[in-house]
């Protein structure tokens, strides 16, 4: 290995190590974990000296797992901050389970004392059932984003990479914790050092919070076809309230013939199924991360009825949205994850 060239550090206010407390949630997310601790790590090891101190912590103060079953030992349990520390809460699986009263009243009570507090990965949702976010804009991982809408409607979701509002942080997930700790090790020494340690990790390409979460409709669906993409997103879009084919046909100029053939040739099914299929993937996740009775579930997405909408699920989950319900310990079904990675 060649030897450290140490970065240009510009000094931080603070005399002594700016310190992070990792609070981690069972079942937290280790990529998300890991791209917040990291950079900090690297940073200390690029500027030669220690800029940034951690400690992580958890109900229990002895050990937790993370979602891939690997164990990390505590250094604490869930004791009194110092006010210059920033907290940050690491969530992942099962987030609504996970988090116990008692961290929730923790949580109200460490902000009380006027610490800077951040979600990492579903960590946003723990945040948000202690109140931490009424008001305030925040992100979550997209495919929490449904449940989240429906729980916490004082919070101003986005769907950003990162949200910074205050002394409220909160991240989307996957590897969205590295663009966060860029930007803070960049407002505390400088954009030298965030960017030496962006080049450490072989981050090529550092997003803002002006960045969203999700690939482009074309690269999702692999085709690059404007005027199905441009349907895909007013479907996506109107999930309560379903758009008819006919009506998607005329938007984009085209004949509801000529809509189908585009579906058929291009993603092998109907507008229409395509269309149930959005919706059904709603209805999932609503049921597997809200309280909200089947009923409400169905009309949020669309259905007219509860009958109707059990039929559809069965068909294509081949189980109720009752027994899905009763099931969220499962497995989920392939090709679809019930909490974010």
């Amino acid at each position: 290995m060649l030897p450290v060239r140490h970065a240009e550090v510009r000094p931080r206010e603070a005399s002594r190590p700016r310190r992070f407390v990792f609070l981690l949630l069972d079942k937290f997310t280790m990529v998300s974990f890991a791209g917040a601790i990291e950079p900090l790590r690297i940073a200390n090891r690029m500027a030669g000296k220690k800029l940034f101190d951690w400690i992580l912590i958890g109900e229990g103060g002895d050990s937790v797992s993370c979602s891939n079953g690997a164990s990390f030992k505590l250094d604490a349990g869930l004791i009194e901050l110092d006010r210059e520390d920033t907290l940050l809460v690491c969530g992942g699986l099962d987030v609504q389970k996970v988090t116990s009263k008692a961290v929730i009243s923790w949580l109200r009570r460490e902000a009380r004392r006027g610490l800077t507090i951040g979600g990492i990965c579903t960590g946003g949702w723990a945040m948000a059932k202690a109140g931490l976010l009424d008001g305030k804009k925040a992100t979550i991982h997209w495919e929490n984003q449904d449940g989240f809408l429906e729980e916490f409607e004082d919070v101003k979701l986005t769907k950003s990479i990162f949200v910074i509002d205050g002394s409220r942080m909160t991240t989307a997930g996957g590897t969205s914790s590295i663009d966060l700790m860029l930007k803070l090790i960049a407002a505390d020494h400088g954009d030298e050092l965030a960017n030496t340690v962006a080049d450490q990790l072989i981050y090529t390409s550092i997003r803002t919070d002006q960045d969203t979460q999700r690939l482009s409709i074309p690269t999702r669906i692999g085709v690059r076809h404007p005027k199905l993409s441009q349907v895909i997103q007013m479907m996506e879009n109107n999930i309560e309230d379903p758009i008819s084919p006919a009506d998607l046909a005329e938007d984009v100029g085209m004949s509801t013939r000529q809509l189908e053939r585009l579906f058929r040739r291009y993603l092998n099914r109907s507008p229409k199924r395509y269309y149930m299929e959005l919706r059904l993937q709603k209805a999932r996740n609503l049921l597997m991360q809200t309280d909200m009775s089947v009923i409400n579930v169905a009309l949020a997405c669309g259905f007219a009825s509860p009958s109707h909408f059990s039929k559809c699920y069965r068909a294509h989950y081949n189980t109720t949205p009752y027994r899905e319900r009763g099931t969220q310990g499962a497995a989920p079904t392939p090709g679809l994850t019930r909490l974010s990675i």
